[in-house]
């Protein structure tokens, strides 16, 4: 939440150029407060296990969040029972009359395919352009990410010639981000894709800002601001033991796997795993969630106008 302090105050400018939330006392007295209207488009098979991670994140701040559970029309998916997915979720057909605060688009498990050849291809562009008028900021996830940075400005997704599996170090690009207060200037990442994005290419489209990158695996949070969105291709969301579930799933059926980067203390599958980037997940949703309520109109229909 931001601290209100007088705008003559030397503090309101060195703590506004540190990225500190500062109001004018002005602007606070114009406020209105209503509950922000987030909607979790789901693209992952594990539709539970992704509504705990994100829900447990944008749920972490003082401010109050409707969610709304949200599918691709015709899409069925075959890892979560239809009585779950029919008692709490919509199909985009049915919510794009309405407008919305902010919307998280997930990851799915198809970086093998070329964006033309997904089946539901057609609808995810029509949800993309349908954010440019009803939803006042959107956050593309992984493959989520990469399709609508693909989809606004053509960047192409690059297949790896091996898995980039594991906890990777990260730098702080842009420290003075409203999307990154707080965060340190290094820190680690779990990331486990087959595909890239290229920063030549990101660096090529004007307005494109990456603020989040790694020597590693590359570039991780890129804002587009003439978009309103943001777009991560690593995963702040996992639960401490969600690489070991991928880890295991893979030794288990027998396709060949390396142990993730940096993940097991002394790289040993037999050890518990330990969670060191938890603390910076909560920053970066934290600090969207209050972009989005500092910014987004309070009567929700002037969203897009």
């Amino acid at each position: 939440m931001p601290i209100t302090l007088p705008e003559t105050l030397p503090a309101y400018d060195i703590l506004s150029q540190e990225g500190v939330m500062v109001m004018s006392p002005g602007r606070a007295a114009m406020q209105d407060i209503r509950p922000l209207k987030i909607g979790l488009l789901n693209l992952m098979p594990k539709k539970i296990q992704t509504e705990n991670q994100f829900a447990r994140l944008i749920g972490a701040t003082p401010l109050q969040i409707d969610l709304h559970l949200i599918r691709m029309t015709e899409h069925r998916t075959r890892n979560t029972a239809a009585e779950h997915m029919e008692a709490f979720y919509r199909p985009f057909q049915d919510v794009k009359h309405e407008k919305f605060d902010g919307l998280i688009i997930t990851g799915a498990p198809i970086e093998h395919l070329p964006f033309e050849q997904v089946t539901y291809w057609d609808e995810l562009r029509e949800v993309f352009d349908w954010t440019q008028t009803h939803v006042h900021s959107t956050f593309g996830v992984c493959w989520g990410g990469m399709a609508m940075i693909h989809h606004f400005h053509g960047v192409q997704k690059h297949m790896l010639k091996a898995k980039a599996f594991g906890c990777f170090r990260h730098d702080n690009l842009q420290p003075t981000s409203p999307f990154l207060r707080g965060f340190s200037d290094e820190f680690v990442i779990p990331v486990s894709r087959w595909t890239e994005m290229d920063q030549r290419e990101i660096d090529a489209q004007p307005g494109l800002v990456t603020l989040l990158g790694s020597d590693q695996v590359g570039p991780c949070l890129v804002a587009d601001a003439a978009h309103r969105a943001l777009y991560i291709f690593n995963h702040f969301e996992y639960d401490s033991d969600t690489l070991k579930q991928e880890y295991d799933r893979d030794v288990a059926s027998g396709t060949p796997v390396t142990v993730p980067v940096d993940y097991y203390p002394g790289d040993d599958p037999a050890q518990r795993p330990r969670n060191r980037w938890r603390s910076h997940a909560h920053l970066l949703y934290g600090n969207w969630i209050n972009e989005i309520y500092q910014s987004t109109p309070y009567e929700i229909d002037a969203i897009g106008a």
